[in-house]
């Protein structure tokens, strides 16, 4: 058997016709659409000139969303989840040690992660979210205000074991936050060794009640 070393390589081993994703009133997402979801992203993400190893910071709010963009900008660039919750001297700090090439936010949003992402001259992506869709499907706009299209568009340039899939910073309590990067090799690892220690089957249903963006301990 092959060994599962990178975030699309994971999804990939779902069923296709299972759900992948659930929230409460929205039809679920089937690991069939999850994996459309994340190639088209990607995609969508390389027409726009972005590159694998590039950082993408995801600034949005719990939900499934949050949860889908992540495993969508990760399988391709290095993603970096910023606490919504952030004043302006936050961002301005964190993109700029990210080194951001994009920050991607909601459609509608009116996070300071805006006007501190137009100072430093990064590209700002919106998310656009179906209510009545699936839960965490979304599609992207360019910073033209555009949705971005990848009618006809190459094959999506997805991440390889060693690159970088995750940045998160420590708390910053003794000192200046470090990044803490976290390879597609480390993350697959531990949401493998998550799986065989808690026995999980496909039949069973994991509920996320923590934050999906914060710094590390």
């Amino acid at each position: 058997m092959t060994a599962i070393e990178t975030i699309h390589e994971l999804l990939a081993a779902g069923d296709p016709a299972a759900t992948a994703i659930a929230a409460p009133g929205r039809p679920p997402l089937t690991y069939t659409d999850l994996r459309r979801l994340v190639s088209e992203t990607v995609q969508a993400l390389n027409a726009l000139g972005f590159r694998r190893g590039d950082p993408v910071s995801i600034v949005l709010p719990n939900g499934p969303e949050m949860a889908t963009s992540f495993m969508a900008v990760a399988s391709g660039f290095v993603s970096a989840p910023l606490n919504p919750a952030y004043k302006d001297e936050e961002f301005a700090f964190y993109l700029a040690d990210l080194e951001a090439k994009a920050v991607i936010v909601e459609e509608g949003s009116t996070s300071p992660s805006i006007e501190v992402a137009k100072t430093l001259n990064i590209p700002i992506i919106t998310l656009v979210i179906d209510p009545s869709g699936p839960a965490g499907a979304f599609t992207l706009r360019g910073p033209d205000g555009k949705d971005i299209s990848v009618a006809g568009a190459p094959a999506p340039d997805l991440a390889q074991p060693e690159d970088i899939a995750l940045v998160l910073h420590t708390s910053g309590t003794t000192s200046r936050p470090k990044q803490v990067p976290l390879s597609q090799r480390n993350v697959s690892a531990s949401a493998r060794h998550i799986s065989r220690t808690l026995a999980l089957t496909p039949a069973d249903r994991c509920m996320n009640i923590m934050p999906c963006s914060t710094s590390t301990g």
